[in-house]
């Protein structure tokens, strides 16, 4: 059985410091659990979205998933070369996560958008956060973060187009939590469309 230990190796990528290193892992481990539960998230929304918008969200995200699970495979990837075993298991999610379970199952398109909404609200907050952090000591997963963040990002803005009023507010308010964002994006479904 695997210790602990095992998970760091004696090396990092040259230019690095063992301890810079596996520092800079550490914190990329945290968004690789972040970006393994959002493509099973985005798959789950996939699967369950209903209502009359319904083929435009449906066929809206699976580019996406397509697009998360390539940012998985690169976090990974990272932090194998920083000399880290990388750990992609359902339980690393679970246990490290900082986040609540999407909770939302069956849903009208306004509510799984408005959910969305959130969690991408959450997920590039602490995706920018690490990026700072890891670009004091690492520019090349600095600069990886910072091509997953463009990405992610323009997603977002995907997800809020629907959610947007001709007037550039969004249908969410000021919510902030998943629940709460999914239940104003469907109290205000009449607004937006």
């Amino acid at each position: 059985m695997a210790t602990e230990s095992a998970r760091y190796g004696a090396y990092t990528t040259p230019g690095l410091s063992n301890e810079n290193g596996h520092e800079v892992a550490k914190l990329l481990q945290d968004r690789l659990n972040a970006l393994n539960d959002l493509q099973l998230t985005l798959k789950h929304v996939h699967w369950n979205v209903v209502g009359p918008h319904f083929i435009a969200v449906h066929e809206m995200i699976d580019p996406h998933v397509e697009e998360v699970r390539a940012m998985v495979d690169e976090t990974a990837e990272r932090i194998a070369t920083l000399g880290m075993a990388p750990i992609g298991t359902p339980s690393a999610i679970v246990e490290h996560r900082t986040w609540d379970d999407y909770s939302l199952n069956r849903a009208t398109t306004n509510e799984h958008l408005g959910a969305l909404d959130a969690v991408y609200n959450g997920l590039l907050e602490s995706h920018r956060k690490a990026q700072e952090t890891v670009g004091e000591i690492d520019a090349v997963s600095e600069d990886m973060l910072i091509g997953q963040i463009k990405q992610l990002e323009l997603f977002h803005w995907f997800v809020r187009a629907h959610l947007e009023t001709v007037g550039g507010e969004l249908s969410t308010g000021s919510e902030s939590t998943e629940k709460g964002a999914a239940q104003a994006a469907s109290d205000n479904a009449d607004v937006t469309g």
